[in-house]
């Protein structure tokens, strides 16, 4: 240590030297020579490994979230609770990490992007990679087999973050789900029902939503010749279609994944269809798919979905889409994603979807995999991909430069003379106990101008004002910081008054 205090002086002294020697215009050679003489104890010096620097930063693929972005955030997770509520769900919560072998072996291809943790005394674990699994392991834990359940929470996936789309390694996800057995296809477009509805209410722009059935898939893949070890990675690769060409899909089941062209091609004509109940009832009479069972009884229930989705009012917002193919390796029946459309550049062009932000499916083995008899719990369920909604909303708002309130304060309670502290933490008591959102500048004498101009920069709609007048007189004048408009109110009458300015209900009953 004292021979790194002696070096540190050298140093010290040198700079010293360098610098006096510039201010003084010294000749180039005489300060290189010195600058040189600098280097070396420098170099002689190493780092400070005491005094290496702290990178402050967010772990790639998380962010922080602002104020401002915050009260975006619970605004849509408020359209979304109302609406799993309003269809008649409870909640419940699970932990945020769970024993590794339950996670193991229910995302196909997707399992590379767990996050493992480190040997916690005997338990190997995982961060959860969705909140569908863990909601199997705790029907199958609890022996549940009837629930109407909604979840929102974070899940994490070690994938490559792509945050400007709302992608990232931390992320919620919201999910509704509704276990049991019931007659088919009722519950199914209930989800599909509730995926319109809170895309709807979110205004972010026209949405379709594809549906597909994995039987579909399965023996539309059988017909035409895939063997049953390659079906889950031939899934994979259909699915990226709708960000991919046919030629590349192709190019990547026949060089990557060994397909014969020919069965290639033979799915490559089924899988660029899409379209309504006709394609279903075309497909109902297709020779070979008609004749596979599996396809059979998935045709035949997406049939009747669709008489659901009709008598629900949102037929038209949906699309029969046989490349939809999700990968999850959970899905028994039908499948759905809902994406977003951009306007078509030229009239008459078909809309181009610019990324998905909900989906799900029917998944009934799930549960059975967990209970110890194998036992099913059929299960349908939907989520709502939140992160690229929050993305679309603050891009939108950035555009239209649109003011975001970030608290609820309804009223300021100020002064317009000094020495009122006293009073106003009284008035802001009384306010605060009858249930009113109020605030005080935490000054002793703050000036009237600062204290509205406040209320202008948070957005907070009145102000009441204690004067000495108005102390005499025992009432509080009541301001509108909008219209400026002021009036004055009996004290005791001041909570009903802020409540019925501010459209609070006058009792909770």
């Amino acid at each position: 240590m004292a021979e790194r205090a002696a070096l540190e002086e050298l140093v010290k002294l040198q700079g010293e030297r360098v610098r006096g020697l510039k201010q003084q215009k010294a000749s180039a050679e005489l300060i290189e020579e010195e600058v040189g003489k600098l280097l070396k104890l420098k170099a002689q010096l190493g780092p400070d490994e005491s005094k290496q620097k702290f990178v402050l930063k967010t772990p790639k693929g998380t962010r922080d979230y602002s104020p401002r972005q915050m009260a975006v955030r619970e605004k849509v997770f408020d359209v979304i609770i109302r609406c799993f509520k309003r269809h008649g769900a409870e909640v419940i919560d699970t932990p945020v990490f769970e024993l590794k072998e339950t996670l193991t072996g229910k995302y196909g291809e997707d399992s590379k992007l767990i996050y493992d943790l480190k040997d916690q005394g005997g338990e190997l674990l995982s961060l959860r990679y969705d909140l569908t699994v863990p909601f199997a392991r705790y029907l199958a834990m609890n022996k549940l087999t009837n629930i109407k359940r909604y979840h929102i929470a974070k899940v994490y996936r070690r994938d490559n973050p792509a945050m400007t789309r709302g992608r990232y390694r931390e992320f919620y996800q919201c999910d509704f789900d509704i276990a049991g057995n019931f007659d088919p296809m009722i519950p199914d477009a209930e989800c599909l029902k509730i995926m319109c509805e809170i895309l709807s209410s979110l205004q972010i722009g026209d949405f379709l939503v594809k549906v597909n059935d994995r039987r579909i898939l399965d023996g539309m893949f059988a017909i035409c010749g895939v063997s049953d070890s390659k079906f889950r990675t031939i899934c994979s690769s259909v699915d990226k279609l709708d960000k991919v060409s046919w030629e590349e899909v192709k190019n990547e089941m026949v060089g990557e994944k060994g397909l014969a062209p020919e069965v290639a091609d033979r799915i490559g004509d089924y899988v660029q269809q899409h379209g309504g109940v006709s394609l279903v009832e075309q497909l109902l009479q297709d020779p070979k798919l008609s004749q596979n069972k599996q396809a059979l009884e998935g045709l035949g229930d997406l049939k009747l979905l669709f008489e659901y989705l009709t008598l629900f009012g949102i037929d038209d917002k949906i699309s029969f889409d046989l490349s939809l193919a999700r990968g999850l390796d959970y899905y028994t029946g039908v499948i759905y994603e809902a994406v977003l459309l951009q306007t078509p550049a030229q009239a008459g062009e078909e809309p181009l979807g610019v990324g998905s932000v909900a989906a799900g499916g029917r998944y009934d083995g799930l549960v059975g995999m967990f209970d110890p008899k194998g036992r099913k719990v059929p299960c349908v369920g939907l989520s709502i991909g939140v992160e690229r909604i929050f993305s679309i909303v603050e891009q939108r708002l950035e555009v239209l430069e649109e003011k975001v309130r970030t608290t609820e304060t309804q009223v300021l309670v100020a002064s317009a003379q000094k020495k009122l502290l006293e009073e106003r933490l009284k008035l802001v008591s009384e306010l605060w106990d009858a249930g009113i959102k109020a605030e005080l500048l935490y000054k002793k004498n703050p000036k009237l101008l600062n204290q509205l101009q406040y209320c202008e920069e948070a957005g907070i709609p009145l102000v009441a004002i204690i004067g000495e007048q108005e102390l005499k007189d025992g009432v509080i004048k009541l301001r509108s910081v909008t219209s400026r408009e002021e009036v004055n109110v009996r004290r005791e009458d001041l909570v009903e008054e802020i409540k019925r300015r501010t459209g609070q209900p006058l009792c909770i009953c």
